[in-house]
């Protein structure tokens, strides 16, 4: 019975290590999971951990296990306690466990256990430090700058609770089963519009009148602003070919398409003025989009200045002037686009000096031009320091309003118009002159020939 009882008390050490092995366990790694940090490779994350559960005894060199002859205890490797800890004791040809190694007395078997504790703390020691220093490389990551957080319910921003690192350990293992998976997205540019839908056709495929069709029924059927948008870039795009401008307007397509203006979103408007700018090149087209021009004038002044949606407009409404026919619809409006000359940007101003160039163009359009009332600071527009373009386009306009002053006699009435208009600021101030005097020697000598032209019909 004493070799027996022996054994007993081997294997109530190795359940004592086994739990020892489970507290340093808890202590070390089984941190609360806000801490965690989770590694991509589950391969180096199993290692970590089976060395810390596992428990190999060894006793020396060519040691013998002998439980007693009654007993034949021998405990075979890969066993695990149910303790929830796995001990595994490795039976080698020459390594064994004896189970009265060390047992003198009733104070060896505690000395055993203290000398096993110690061991497994070691081990535990030194995972845990290289855990740490994993945690200070990898336990960080960077969100893009300037997007919105992809976390929500989803996955959070937290940048220790993403479940994900900044950088991977290089290993040729597979990566296995993933402790947790975070539910972030990359960090790239959002598209303004998202959404899963089955359009039948690419915005650049070149349709005949069958799918123009389509098109034009979804485009009134749906209610979806993505779908909306891509159904008018189609639209667009094959309107900017002759025989689908025919096409779109026998389909019934303009009123479709100018119902779109009518709408808040700013980027259905643009794309729904881009449409009808490509339609209007064509002269039949015109003569129905002429019922929605107010409407398109009125928008472009009052929305956002230098958006989008405002060089769309002027863009459709440029187009809409370049024949004579229904200028005189937008003649309410001529104070507006000289307010729009000065206050909008390189780009707006390039637009607008086109449009009213058109106006110029048309001698009945005179009287009404040089009497409404501008903003003195237009004069500026004279300066030297603007670059060809702006200085070429607005040498035009003063032209054409000279010379249709004369043409049409309005020089002899001079007392018609008031200090604040076009009239006054181009012909009766004389500022214009001077400035246009001084663009003499400009460096660029298109402006300057433009000068000297403008200069002989004074």
């Amino acid at each position: 019975m004493g070799r027996t009882r022996e054994a007993g008390c081997v294997a109530a050490g190795v359940v004592i290590g086994a739990g020892a092995c489970y507290c340093v366990y808890k202590l070390t790694w089984g941190r609360d999971e806000s801490d965690k940090i989770w590694y991509d490779d589950e391969d180096d994350d199993e290692e970590e951990s089976s060395d810390i559960a596992e428990t190999r005894v060894q006793t020396g060199k060519g040691a013998k296990a002998n439980a007693g002859a009654g007993a034949g205890a021998r405990v075979q490797g890969d066993s695990k306690a149910k303790a929830e800890v796995g001990v595994e004791l490795e039976r080698g040809s020459d390594v064994k466990v004896e189970a009265h190694l060390g047992v003198q007395s009733g104070g060896g078997l505690e000395a055993k256990a203290k000398a096993l504790f110690s061991t497994l703390k070691e081990q535990a020691s030194a995972r845990a430090g290289r855990g740490t220093r994993l945690g200070t490389i990898f336990g960080t990551r960077l969100l893009a700058p300037s997007l919105p957080c992809p976390g929500g319910r989803g996955g959070g921003c937290h940048p220790t609770r993403s479940g994900a690192r900044a950088g991977s350990k290089t290993s040729g293992k597979s990566k296995g089963r993933t402790r947790g998976k975070s539910t972030r997205t990359p960090a790239t540019a959002w598209p303004v519009r998202r959404g899963k839908f089955n359009f039948p056709y690419k915005i650049d495929d070149i349709l005949g009148a069958t799918d123009l069709q389509k098109v034009l029924n979804i485009l009134e059927r749906s209610n979806d602003p993505f779908i909306q948008e891509v159904a008018l870039v189609t639209l667009g795009n094959n309107a900017a070919y002759s025989f689908n401008q025919n096409a779109i307007r026998e389909l019934g397509g303009l009123p479709i398409i100018a119902k779109m203006i009518k709408t808040k979103d700013p980027i259905i408007r643009e794309k729904a003025y881009n449409a009808l700018n490509n339609l209007s090149v064509n002269a039949e087209n015109q003569g129905k989009i002429k019922t929605y021009i107010s409407q398109v004038c009125d928008d472009t002044v009052i929305c956002r200045l230098d958006s989008a949606v405002q060089m769309a407009g002027l863009r459709l409404l440029t187009n809409m002037t370049v024949t004579n026919h229904y200028q005189h619809l937008l003649s309410y409006s001529f104070p507006d686009f000289f307010a729009l000359l000065f206050l909008g940007n390189y780009f707006t101003k390039i637009q607008i000096m086109k449009l009213i160039i058109n106006f110029t163009e048309n001698p009945a359009m005179t009287r009404e031009l040089v009497s409404c009332k501008v903003p003195s600071e237009l004069i500026s527009l004279f300066n030297k320091e603007w670059d060809r373009e702006i200085l070429l386009n607005i040498l035009t306009i003063f032209e054409n309003i000279n010379d249709n002053i004369k043409n049409e006699g309005l020089a002899s009435s001079r007392k018609e118009f008031s200090r604040s208009s076009l009239f006054f600021l181009f012909k009766e101030s004389g500022v214009c002159v001077k400035k246009i005097k001084a663009l003499a020697n400009h460096n660029d000598l298109v402006v300057k020939v433009k000068v000297l032209k403008v200069l002989t019909k004074l």
